[in-house]
């Protein structure tokens, strides 16, 4: 694992960014871990995936972090996303603390259980202890509630469960569970 370095996206890298989400969307485990589908990706103009790697490559507000192979591959990526207080998340509920919230969670199968998750989420980590004004009080997560592997690790890794339960966008009957991780 030791090869791998684990790093922040460029922005001119859109390329490998969109190959990265198509693979990560091929998965098995994606209709549970994500909520775009391969076809919305896969329709997505060049344009779109241009100002995803730019916005996650500077500034505050998001982040992508990749494990990249000695090579030049891509085997992993975790983004996160700064969300201030004040304002309203993704499931259009207030924010009242500024936090993270990591999202796109992938590593390729043949990579997984080496360490990489880890060092990604660690390196992501790293950066959100590192903002200013304001500090982040905290980073979060929700998973689906039925994957099993990546809520396992979620708590190996030192997230808690919040008992903060929302639907699934797009799919009532199914529940994603907030998961936290505080400032040390």
């Amino acid at each position: 694992m030791n090869e791998y370095v684990m790093r922040p996206v460029r922005a001119d890298e859109w390329e490998k960014v969109k190959d990265l989400r198509i693979a990560a969307l091929k998965d098995p485990a994606a209709p549970v871990a994500f909520l775009e589908t391969l076809a919305q990706a896969e329709a997505r103009t060049d344009e779109f995936w241009q100002d995803r790697a730019k916005g996650a490559s500077h500034g505050r507000h998001a982040r992508q972090f990749v494990a990249e192979a000695p090579d030049g591959e891509w085997v992993g990526s975790v983004t996160l996303l700064v969300e201030e207080g004040g304002t309203s998340d993704f499931f259009e509920r207030p924010i009242e603390q500024t936090q993270g919230h990591l999202v796109g969670v992938f590593v390729r199968a043949e990579q997984r259980g080496t360490g990489l998750t880890e060092a990604l989420f660690s390196a992501a980590l790293d950066w959100a202890w590192s903002l200013e004004g304001p500090a982040l009080e905290r980073v979060r997560l929700f998973v689906h509630e039925d994957n099993q592997r990546a809520g396992a690790f979620y708590r190996r890794f030192g997230f808690r469960a919040s008992g903060q339960v929302v639907p699934m966008p797009g799919n009532s009957d199914s529940k994603e569970l907030e998961y936290v991780f505080p400032r040390p």
